[in-house]
């Protein structure tokens, strides 16, 4: 059964030193309020956090859902305990709302499938942020685009959405018709993980029944004053699916808050940089900030509609917030920060000084 849930000869060699302890080896498939659905060679069972790992365990060391863990063997009764958790091939980290710590939302993944609704609400700036992440995370992004029997036009959406998914596939779909569905299940691999991740009401546990062929997740229609959802999965769930493929089932996120994702920043708008430091090379300062400095050629793209105007300023916005995480955890970052102002600083009185002379 393990062999199922994607156990590997790898994952074998690293699980070598606790089996010398005599624990076995487990993958979480339900992450709820402390308590666990496991997966072992046997069957399903329910596990529990040991006092000792749950004590020394970091923030981001807790089990999720796709966590591979050491537990204890079954006994006749109570649940097994979780002794130890296995190293991540990958895992997809947001920042919390609240205190800004660092959560993992779902691990060893292979394909994170980043669901938007074609509605209202759909909104390439928070895809953009999906994507950065994905692409940190370490598992493949692929764009969904669900709810095509719903939209009178959806061209346009679907081009504007392309046009940011650099070098990703988008894939349009719709669970009442059966457009494109076929075209995502040939996607998921037996013994692969796919994660569903997107806002609430997108979908995504329309999508795992679909692919299912029967009702394996509730569902809730979406709010038709603002074209957005309800949470309707509450916890996080690894579902086998009859073709031998898993795919975990998210809650919806409100807010996706980026974490650690300068790789992945870079990875999504890498056709952007691209296009900039070629601009830059005609800027009329070799250190030009691309703000108010003249004869800038990156600002005179961005006035005349050559640059993305808006997708700059996403990529902006996207750089500060992460430069921000930075300086709010590291004090030598912040201090760069500082000593990095204090040099533009004063290269801009240099200039405004030399221009005084020439006039």
């Amino acid at each position: 059964m393990l062999d199922t849930y994607g156990w590997s000869d790898a994952l074998q060699r690293l699980f070598h030193e606790h089996a010398a302890r005599g624990l076995i080896p487990a993958r979480v498939t339900v992450q709820q309020r402390g308590h666990y659905g496991l997966v072992i060679e046997t069957g399903e069972v329910v596990g529990e956090l040991s006092g000792r790992f749950h004590f020394e365990a970091e923030a981001t060391g807790y089990p999720v859902a796709g966590d591979w863990v050491a537990v204890t063997p079954p006994a006749d009764e109570g649940p097994v305990m979780i002794q130890a958790l296995l190293p991540r091939s990958t895992s997809f980290v947001r920042r919390e709302a609240n205190g800004g710590r660092a959560q993992v939302v779902a691990a060893n993944i292979d394909l994170a499938l980043l669901v938007a609704s074609l509605n209202a609400d759909l909104n390439p700036r928070r895809i953009e942020r999906y994507l950065a992440t994905a692409w940190e995370s370490g598992a493949r992004p692929v764009v969904v685009l669900t709810k095509a029997d719903t939209c009178e036009d959806p061209a346009p959406l679907i081009e504007e959405i392309k046009a940011i998914a650099h070098g990703v596939e988008v894939h349009v779909v719709s669970a009442v018709t059966g457009e494109g569905m076929a075209d995502l299940a040939a996607l998921l691999k037996p013994g692969e993980t796919a994660v569903l991740l997107g806002s609430s009401g997108v979908g995504k546990s329309t999508l795992v029944n679909a692919l299912a062929g029967r009702e394996l997740m509730h569902t809730r229609e979406i709010r038709e004053d603002d074209a957005r959802g309800r949470h309707t999965t509450t916890h996080r769930e690894l579902v086998l699916l009859p073709s031998g493929a898993l795919v975990l089932d998210t809650p919806g996120m409100r807010e996706l808050g980026l974490w650690n994702a300068d790789t992945g920043l870079a990875a999504t708008f890498g056709d952007l940089e691209t296009e900039v430091e070629a601009l830059a090379a005609h800027c009329r300062f070799r250190d030009c900030g691309h703000g108010a400095e003249p004869g800038c050629a990156v600002r005179a793209a961005l006035e005349s509609g050559e640059l993305d105007a808006e997708r700059w300023e996403a990529y902006g916005k996207l750089q500060r917030e992460l430069a921000h995480l930075d300086r709010k955890e590291s004090p030598a970052a912040a201090s760069q920060a500082r000593k990095v102002w204090i040099q533009r600083e004063k290269a801009m009185r240099q200039r405004a000084k030399h221009r005084e002379t020439d006039e």
